[in-house]
């Protein structure tokens, strides 16, 4: 077994006990909830096979929903947000990479702070939406949605921040 998938099956189970121990049990001002496992797609390289990311993304988002007593509205919202993964990594980033580079903070600064926003704005906006499933309460929504954003941003270059540090001093 290849050691980027020893890698990204601890941080799998990493990030789902975060999320379901610990982030989800915070709400601020009843608002804004903290999304931390969308990382994990967030860090897959570049030429991981679609497949493999539809699938991770939806055992990610089930999982997710069999803690919370959420039916299927993490497996939706995380699956269609894995199948569009592609298509925005290559509008952010060069043709030329390669496939097995890994999108972070410090590899790809600019590239990856406007493909975590969008990818998390576009988790968020489908979650609420299938959580709500209406249009009748609008302005709340949107409050979440830009609010949880805002957290679940700073949250992910935090985190990846912290990784790739402690992975940069253990090479040293």
């Amino acid at each position: 077994m290849k050691i980027s998938y020893l890698y990204e099956i601890v941080l799998f189970v990493l990030l789902i006990l975060l999320q379901v121990l610990l982030l989800n049990r915070l709400s601020l001002f009843g608002i804004a909830t903290p999304v931390l496992y969308l990382y994990f797609l967030l860090k897959l390289p570049i030429g991981r096979n679609l497949f493999y990311v539809i699938i991770s993304g939806f055992l990610l988002g089930l999982i997710i929903d069999v803690f919370l007593n959420t039916p299927g509205m993490n497996a939706a919202a995380t699956t269609i947000v894995a199948a569009c993964r592609k298509p925005l990594l290559n509008l952010f980033f060069e043709k030329e990479e390669y496939d097995e580079f890994v999108p972070g903070i410090y590899t790809a600064t600019g590239p990856f702070i406007r493909f975590t926003i969008l990818m998390v704005l576009l988790h968020l906006t489908l979650l609420f939406f299938i959580e709500s499933f209406t249009l009748f309460n609008l302005p709340a929504t949107l409050l979440r949605i830009a609010a949880s954003s805002v957290i679940s941003i700073l949250l992910i270059f935090a985190f990846d921040s912290f990784i790739f540090k402690r992975k940069r001093g253990e090479q040293v």
